[in-house]
């Protein structure tokens, strides 16, 4: 794993984890650093699915992989708004 790598994962993350922020309804009570650990988690559990249900790479965007990776943005971020909002 190269720097390189690890700086793109965290440019996805945060992409991919402020996408699903936006596209989740209401206020959530998560802080910016947070919204980028759940998009990493969702960019690479979207890869894992997409890759175990056959979907294949193609040169360019993959958009099936793309939306995957969004909804469990959008679901991961709900998840740890709702756990704060539990404990706070």
């Amino acid at each position: 794993m190269t720097i390189a790598s690890i700086l793109g994962a965290i440019v996805i993350g945060a992409v991919i984890g402020a996408i699903g922020r936006l596209l989740l309804p209401g206020r959530q009570a998560i802080g910016w650093i947070l919204t980028i650990v759940v998009g990493i988690v969702a960019a690479l559990l979207g890869t894992l699915i997409a890759q175990m249900l056959g979907v294949q790479t193609t040169p360019g965007i993959d958009w099936i992989e793309l939306v995957m990776q969004v909804v469990l943005a959008i679901v991961g971020v709900g998840l740890v708004a709702g756990l704060r909002r539990g404990t706070a």
